[in-house]
């Protein structure tokens, strides 16, 4: 007769187990034939099948994680003396008759395990440091597992810190002291891992990191609260091969369940504290005024803005839709000698082009029907400050006739009034169109483009900010955190990555809209890239560097050609090469 000897790592439980029928089922809910009340044990974990004298085992999902004789197996058959290891449960297949009743294991390591957990939850309870919290949790692993020495990394706002070492000489936090390519192993699939002999491993043994650091037993596994990735336990032994088994690995398991627990609640408890110090001194180094960035592009903005903004001269701003050009417009205004006087804003693409007339020059009582009183303009508002016009490109030719005189003269004329009014302002202007293009097409006035382009500034798009994405994305997290009593406190690193790798059409205003409603919708702690409603078909394109290089030559032979006049012989002088070459891209320019 096959019986089961079922016992418990982290307990005295010991359970008989004699299967009567052809199939039976093990798992921690009420109603299978063998229950095992263990959290990692699936609800349905696993089949027993008899067939005749002899039995199978086999998982019931891609998640019940079965271990035969110490190896992994999704089905096996089994015989006398085989140790089946499901969740902390330890299946000794026996034969003959199962005792009435079976002898309590000795206490050793189960117990010590137990007697930790129970000594982390006690830390925890006390109003304590992190880094307490963490030594405490690394003193308990490392003498549970035998390992030399150990590690806590936690992810906050997409970058890795190494929060506490124990055994460690001179306890340097230093990230060097740990393998990045384990830990980005465990950070991609979610799952703990265990290296017996990292020199030698097939999937790590060539990588830099465990070259360098001559890895011996590695053992690793995520701290995971509710769908979150905290960080990684990190736990290695560099004189011993071998040394971590799957048992090990399941206790650790049980453990980091407890420790993820801990580590977000620690947190919790000094994130608030720790990003308000940190996000003041980063905005400090990476703004102007109200406007954010730490990117090349940004920061020679800025040293514009510096310069330009004691002058008097005429602004123009271009950049896409959402790339912060009024925000460049006020600060022009606030590092001027115009502070203290008025800062005026009109869009000129949102004002209908029969009321933008009365709207910038103002009218007289009686002008035309419904002007029931004088009205000042926003041109005449302005006066001994600056002027905004938004979106200039759209500005109707007639009405940039006559801004063209107020830029010359000074004066303006209400609509229905002959008499001239002085004024002494500033114009910034701003657009997100071509306005060369747009002269060369007759759409708007060259003389006028010149008035309101004395200086020009570029504002790059969100997606060439590289790492301003970050700032910025921390910058709304913390801005409206408390506005909407939110829950969340950072993003995940996939968030980020999603995040640099999409394309902004909108730019920062886009953005700021992402953010806004994630936190409104999102019940976690870190927001993912479904939060932020950004999937894997929204990453941006990436060119083959072939074909880069293909339209660079492209665009670079036009520019060359335009530069000439079109003069097909002297371009290719110019450039190097064969006039046939010349002649074969201007076919590719036709097509």
């Amino acid at each position: 007769m096959t019986w089961f000897d079922c016992q418990h790592a982290m307990s005295k439980s010991s359970v008989a187990f004699s299967p009567h029928k052809p199939l039976s089922t093990i798992g921690r809910a009420r109603g299978n034939d063998l229950v095992l009340d263990d959290a990692m044990v699936e609800a349905t974990h696993a089949n027993l099948i008899r067939a005749g004298q002899s039995y199978t085992v086999s998982a019931t999902g891609r998640t019940a994680d079965i271990f035969v004789n110490g190896h992994k197996v999704r089905s096996a058959k089994l015989q006398a003396g085989d140790v089946v290891l499901i969740g902390a449960w330890q299946l000794t297949v026996s034969e003959g008759a199962p005792p009435e009743k079976l002898e309590e294991p000795a206490p050793g390591l189960s117990l010590d395990l137990l007697e930790r957990l129970v000594e982390l939850s006690a830390e925890l309870m006390k109003d304590t440091t992190p880094n307490r919290l963490f030594t405490a949790l690394l003193r308990g692993l490392v003498d549970l597992t035998r390992a030399e020495k150990g590690f806590v990394l936690v992810f906050q706002d997409g970058q890795r810190h190494l929060a506490a070492a124990h055994n460690v000489e001179d306890e340097r936090l230093d990230l060097s002291r740990v393998s990045d390519s384990i830990v980005n192993q465990v950070v991609k699939d979610l799952k703990p891992i265990i290296v017996s002999d990292a020199m030698r491993d097939t999937r790590f043994g060539r990588a830099q990191s465990v070259v360098d650091l001559k890895l011996s037993s590695v053992m690793a596994v995520p701290l995971i609260y509710r769908r979150d990735l905290l960080g990684v336990i990190y736990l290695g032994n560099d004189s011993i091969t071998d040394l971590f088994t799957e048992r090990d690995l399941a206790m650790l398991k049980i453990y980091a369940a407890q420790a993820s627990l801990m580590v977000h609640h620690a947190l919790l408890l000094n994130q608030l504290k720790l990003d308000n110090r940190n996000l003041r001194d980063q905005l400090k180094a990476s703004s102007q005024g109200e406007i954010l960035g730490n990117c090349p592009p940004m920061r020679a903005l800025f040293k514009v803005i510096r310069r330009v903004a004691p002058t008097d001269l005429s602004v123009l701003v271009m950049g896409e839709t959402g790339t912060g050009k009024e925000l460049v417009a006020r600060e022009l205004h606030a590092q001027s000698g115009r502070k203290e006087q008025p800062f005026v804003a009109i869009n000129c693409g949102a004002v209908p082009e029969n009321l933008l007339e009365s709207e910038l020059f103002g009218h007289k009582k009686g002008a035309f029907t419904g002007a029931i009183a004088d009205k000042i303009g926003k041109i005449e508002a302005a006066n001994g400050g600056t002027l905004f016009l938004d979106e200039i490109g759209e500005m109707p030719m007639n009405l940039q006739v006559k801004l063209l005189r107020v830029l010359q003269e000074r004066v303006i004329e209400r609509v229905g009034d002959l008499k001239p009014r002085p004024v002494e302002i500033r114009v910034v202007s701003a657009t997100n169109k071509d306005l060369l293009e747009m002269i060369k097409g007759g759409d708007f006035r060259e003389d006028l483009y010149y008035r309101l382009a004395e200086l020009t500034m570029d504002l790059p798009p969100l997606r060439e900010r590289g790492e301003d994405i970050e700032l910025l994305s921390t910058f709304f997290l913390h801005k409206y955190q408390q506005t909407y009593e939110t829950k969340v406190h950072g993003f995940t690193n996939q968030a980020l990555q999603a995040m640099k790798q999409y394309y902004w059409p909108g730019n920062v205003r886009e953005l700021e809209s992402r953010i806004k409603k994630a936190l409104i919708m999102s019940d976690r702690g870190l927001l993912n890239p479904d939060d932020l409603g950004l999937t894997e078909q929204d990453k941006r394109h990436i060119a083959p560097l072939a074909d880069a290089q293909e339209q660079f030559k492209v665009d670079y032979i036009r520019q060359v050609l335009e530069l000439n006049n079109w003069n097909k012989a002297q371009t290719a002088r110019d450039l190097g090469v064969d006039a046939r070459t010349i002649f074969r891209y201007i076919e590719k320019f036709e097509g």
